[in-house]
């Protein structure tokens, strides 16, 4: 038996594919199924099964469209109120795949209501659970995505679904969670890259404290998601294609122009002190190099026309897949190569970076306006004295609230900041970006 971890770092997901050499199946499927597929190929072996452990409220699921290329059996909770015929799985259902594979189904709620987790177990093998947004490593995923009215109800399921899996699970069973790994889905910070469920048991606050202590942390932990989960559950529970990685058409510089005055998102993909230095104006920045799509898809007008500028087509192409798996299909034009040639017979912008001691220096000569978009929960944790706090995915509302004269705007390493300066300069602002880190240097 081989489980591969098929990994989406910039979502913080992981989907999985089990195989025993003839037969696999796969568990929470990404919407680029073009990788599972090679990896099908490349192990010579035969999709029979899919499984979801929830209607994902993260990314659109590849779940429903491998399924259907592979003429695999898709496998959904019976009570899930999906629009496309699947599999119905309910707890305690047992899925042979093939002679060596067993997944029994075990409800576990609290990410959602009717999530599951996948147990298997094979001859001669170490048993593993599949735990989706339940248990994870050091954590458990959040219960307030499903709105408030649900959250009090969800959050004490969740804690009852970890401690059932603690207690029907051998304490040497590997723990695959889907969320983690920096992934808006959990409630708290996960740890470890590979767990077990007797790891859980001595670290897992879900584990290891009283549900009122567990609750009342956790609750109290939470801080907020990107916008775009509230149209992720529509598009899952319609059961979404494949992604179309089809390369967009190219723009010169008059359509780009054209675009940028019509209020259209160009974004300029380089790294954000290539942007600093000179870039087309009006343009944004959203580098490849960072969380992308989750902030491209949180402050994006959902629905709204893009169009993408790289250095190289293979930082647009992957631009462009990222964007696919949170539903942002709607790609206007690309272009790549020089910065200059993107802006025709215009003047390139530019504006300063510098960082946290540069701050300090100029706080003593003349007054500046210090900008902090980090998260409230970050900003209450301690920020600079003077400092005026407006969360990134609030700024485009509240441009407003910037008060007049020269910005300085910074978050905890740099990557925020510089889409926000480029926001700000969009808008004709003055503004310097901090691309510093604010735990290491803010000091100064």
């Amino acid at each position: 038996m081989e489980i591969i971890a098929v990994d989406t770092p910039t979502l913080g997901d992981r989907s999985y594919l089990v195989h025993d050499g003839e037969v696999a199946f796969a568990v929470d499927p990404q919407r680029d199924i073009d990788r599972m597929l090679a990896l099908l190929e490349d192990r010579g072996v035969r999709l029979t099964h899919v499984f979801e452990t929830h209607i994902h409220n993260d990314y659109v699921t590849g779940g429903f469209a491998l399924a259907r290329l592979t003429g695999a059996a898709y496998h959904v909770n019976a009570d899930d109120p999906v629009t496309f015929e699947r599999e119905p799985i309910s707890d305690g259902d047992v899925v042979e795949v093939g002679p060596a594979l067993r997944v029994r189904a075990l409800a576990t709620p609290g990410h959602t209501f009717t999530h599951l987790a996948y147990a298997l177990t094979s001859p001669g093998e170490v048993p593993a659970v599949f735990t989706g947004g339940s248990l994870l490593f050091g954590s458990t995923g959040r219960p307030d995505l499903l709105g408030p009215a649900h959250t009090g109800e969800l959050v004490h399921a969740q804690y009852t679904s970890a401690r059932r899996l603690a207690a029907e699970l051998p304490d040497e069973t590997l723990v695959y969670p889907t969320h983690g790994f920096g992934s808006f889905c959990s409630s708290t910070p996960t740890s470890g890259e590979a767990s077990t469920i007797g790891r859980e048991k001595r670290i897992n606050p879900a584990l290891t404290e009283d549900q009122e202590s567990y609750v009342r942390t956790l609750l109290a932990g939470l801080d907020v998601y990107p916008a775009y989960y509230a149209h992720m559950g529509p598009v899952n529970i319609a059961g979404p294609d494949a992604a179309d990685l089809t390369p967009p058409q190219r723009a010169d510089a008059a359509e780009l122009r054209s675009r940028i005055d019509a209020g259209e998102w160009v974004v300029d993909l380089r790294h954000r002190t290539a942007f600093a230095a000179g870039h087309v104006a009006g343009t944004l920045n959203f580098g490849i190099d960072g969380g992308f799509a989750t902030y491209l898809g949180w402050l994006l007008p959902w629905g709204s026309p893009v169009t993408l500028l790289g250095e190289t087509s293979e930082q647009v192409a992957d631009a462009q897949r990222e964007l696919a798996r949170i539903g942002i299909d709607r790609l206007e034009a690309a272009a790549t190569g020089d910065v200059r040639k993107w802006a025709g017979d215009d003047e390139l912008r530019s504006f300063p970076t510098g960082c946290f001691a540069d701050l300090a220096q100029v706080r003593h000569h003349r007054p500046v306006v210090v900008l902090d978009v980090r998260r409230q929960q970050e900003w209450d944790e301690g920020h600079l004295e003077g400092a005026v706090h407006i969360p990134l995915h609030e700024l485009l509302e509240r441009m407003d609230d910037v008060p007049d004269g020269e910005v300085w705007v910074h978050c905890k390493s740099g990557y925020r900041a510089a889409i926000a300066a480029s926001l700000l300069d969009a808008a004709g602002r003055r503004v310097v970006s901090v691309n510093d880190d604010y735990d290491a240097n803010a000091a100064a």
